[in-house]
């Protein structure tokens, strides 16, 4: 009995908490599922998803809140810094592919011009040079339905283009000579994707490789590039990085590994979350002693800055150019459920002196960080070392040499931009894409007369044969530039490098349109001097870091030089 009435008096208190638990639980899973779409609400505490469900269920008119989402995410991680992005779910699956080395797709280089996709080049043992598509071709339909007009954009393309491996295309095109369109069926297959853009012999002494981006094939493209060069008994090397935008982290470890004795210190990596971690060469690189010029400029970023500050702080090699973009965050992917992806910034990367490199920001101010080029180039820094102020931490390299944090990679020895030739007329004809429409129908009215020449020497010399400037000149007449005579004489060594290259490149291979571009290049100049006067090694009294002339410091609208036919005439790959 007295165990009855002891239970009887515990069963109240049972009950109530049994009631409280209930209540606790249910109002857990109602906050968690009632109205949400998302599934992202893990507490009622949670601000940000009380807002989308006052949103979802008060607001005025119907909403959609996973678009809500989409646009807010982008605006919270610019909160963050620069370099912390959003990829949605359908740019997601593309996003990568550059670095990944391949994609699958039908295997052709295209331009849109005039609402119609334009075959510029069909890549080698591709799907597309199976069945016989040529250069010159015109895409008009897609799997029997037209494709022309306003619906025609490089997105849409390579969205219809590419696609998973061994599945079937049906392309209708349009081919000079022909009245009718002809019909192809393609089977999409793997597209190579290079890395590096160009190898060749500078001269009878000094190799010359082109990294255009640090992918998952480059280092190898690399190997193969340096075995190539050493057929040809090549005493130095020249590395340019200029224009290369970075990319993975462990690409640029293993190629800088190339040139370094044992147990140098690389870079390494440091974040709240993220322990000091340090890479450094294991002393296998079969490279570690060969004369080495490393080519930055200003947009020279990321991984580009890796490698050259590894070089340069180990002073291992010469940089030459101009300062570099200045990215020293790391940013770890992170996938959702959904199939997008953030890129989060978890660490910072130091050079081997312990520099960071990134150059500041202000939170949440994207725009001002993104003009920063633009900013330089206003304040003289691409025409005088005298312009640039290096206002961060000073650091030294391995022999005691002054280098900076806070900025990117200063060179060694500063090359100016030459700007003497930009002028309105030539930024007219270049922004308006006068240049690359009229290189690319010439191009194609003129295919088998060009089709003769396998080199872009010889090319060059056919094409001044043909007066192609004068026929230029007139073309850029009826698209309503008008003719300026001083202007048009001050710019023709800018006209004819972008005419003539962009030509070239429609023609040749990439190889042969950087050795066109690099001739008479005076980064290229400046290297084949160092290299001809043993200037290669760095000693602590040797730094130049010279400032040049300050002839070109009156300021003019920016207009980046011509310097590949991919950005001059928007060329796309599927």
């Amino acid at each position: 009995m007295n165990n009855i009435n002891r239970n009887n008096r515990w069963m109240p208190l049972i009950i109530a908490v049994s009631i409280i638990l209930g209540i606790i639980i249910g109002t857990f899973f109602a906050n968690r599922y009632a109205g949400n779409r998302l599934n992202i609400i893990n507490t009622s505490s949670n601000k940000l998803s009380d807002l989308l469900h006052i949103i979802d269920d008060q607001y005025v008119d119907t909403v959609d809140i996973a678009d809500i989402v989409e646009q807010s995410m982008p605006k919270i991680l610019e909160e963050l810094d620069p370099h912390s992005t959003y990829i949605t779910a359908k740019d997601a699956k593309t996003a990568h592919e550059d670095l990944k080395g391949s994609f699958c797709g039908v295997g052709v280089q295209f331009v849109i011009r005039e609402d119609t996709v334009r075959i510029t080049g069909i890549i080698k043992g591709g799907p597309s040079e199976k069945v016989g598509l040529l250069a010159g071709d015109k895409l008009v339909s897609v799997d029997g339905k037209p494709y022309v007009g306003k619906v025609v954009t490089n997105e849409e393309t390579m969205h219809r283009l590419r696609g998973d491996e061994g599945t079937k295309v049906k392309l209708g095109i349009l081919r000079h000579g022909h009245k009718k369109p002809l019909y192809f069926t393609v089977v999409r297959g793997d597209i190579p994707i290079k890395s590096i853009d160009a190898t060749y012999m500078i001269n009878d002494q000094l190799g010359y490789v082109k990294i255009k981006s640090f992918g998952e094939t480059t280092y190898a493209e690399l190997l193969v590039a340096l075995a190539e060069l050493q057929q040809e008994d090549f005493n130095g090397l020249v590395i340019d990085l200029r224009g290369n935008g970075g990319g993975y982290l462990s690409a640029a470890i293993q190629m800088v590994n190339e040139f370094l004795p044992k147990n140098k210190l690389i870079v390494y990596t440091q974040g709240r979350r993220s322990h000091r971690e340090e890479y450094r060469s294991d002393g296998r690189g079969s490279y570690q002693h060969i004369p080495l010029i490393v080519l930055i400029d200003e947009t020279s970023a990321s991984a580009a800055e890796i490698f050259s500050g590894a070089i340069q702080d180990n002073d291992r090699g010469v940089i030459v150019g101009r300062r570099s973009f200045g990215k020293g965050l790391v940013q770890q992917p992170i996938e959702f459920s959904d199939g997008s992806m953030i890129h989060l910034t978890i660490a910072r990367y130091y050079t081997p002196s312990g520099r960071c490199i990134q150059k500041p920001y202000v939170k949440g101010q994207s725009k001002d960080y993104e003009m920063d080029i633009i900013t330089r180039y206003e304040r003289g820094e691409f025409f005088s070392q005298d312009s640039i102020h290096q206002t961060g931490e000073k650091y030294h390299t391995g022999i005691g040499r002054t280098v900076y944090g806070g900025g990117g990679i200063m060179p060694d020895y500063f090359v100016a931009e030459d700007t003497t030739a930009f002028t309105p007329y030539y930024s007219e004809c270049f922004t308006k894409g006068v240049i690359a429409q009229f290189c690319f129908e010439y191009t194609d009215n003129n295919r088998k007369e060009l089709s003769a020449f396998d080199n872009a020497a010889d090319m060059e010399k056919h094409l001044r044969r043909k007066s192609i400037m004068d026929k230029f000149i007139r073309y850029a007449d009826t698209k309503g530039i008008i003719r300026r005579n001083n202007m048009i004489l001050r710019s023709k060594p800018l006209l004819e490098r972008a005419v003539y290259g962009s030509i070239i490149y429609n023609m040749l291979e990439m190889n042969d349109y950087m050795q066109y571009l690099n001739h008479r290049d005076p980064t290229i100049e400046k290297a084949v001097e160092l290299f001809k006067n043993k200037q290669t090694t760095p000693t602590l009294h040797g730094q130049e870091n010279t400032p040049s002339t300050d002839t070109q410091k009156k300021k003019r609208a920016y207009c980046p030089a011509a310097r590949t036919a991919q950005h001059l005439c928007n060329i796309q790959t599927a």
